[in-house]
């Protein structure tokens, strides 16, 4: 596989920057942006697609921990002596 050139990989970034709006403004509807889902996929590498993906779970993961703050799981209850 050749590395992109500057022309494709813009064409990626502003396809996943589509896609990623999109989802954002559906509440991460995959169905109501599956015409974006696919030109992503089209126009980036199936490498940079998995990337950009984890990136954005990743992404919204960490605003989600700094908005909501992390609460500990509860244990079971009463296993101590």
């Amino acid at each position: 596989m050749t590395a992109p050139n500057s022309a494709e990989r813009k064409a990626c970034w502003d396809a996943r920057d589509h896609l990623w709006k999109c989802l954002d403004d559906n509440d991460d509807s995959v169905a109501s942006c599956q015409r974006f889902r696919t030109e992503f996929e089209a126009k980036c590498p199936a490498q940079w697609v998995k990337y950009f993906t984890k990136r954005r779970d990743f992404l919204k993961y960490k605003d989600k921990m700094q908005t909501e703050g992390f609460t500990p799981a509860q244990g079971p209850q009463g296993s101590r002596s």
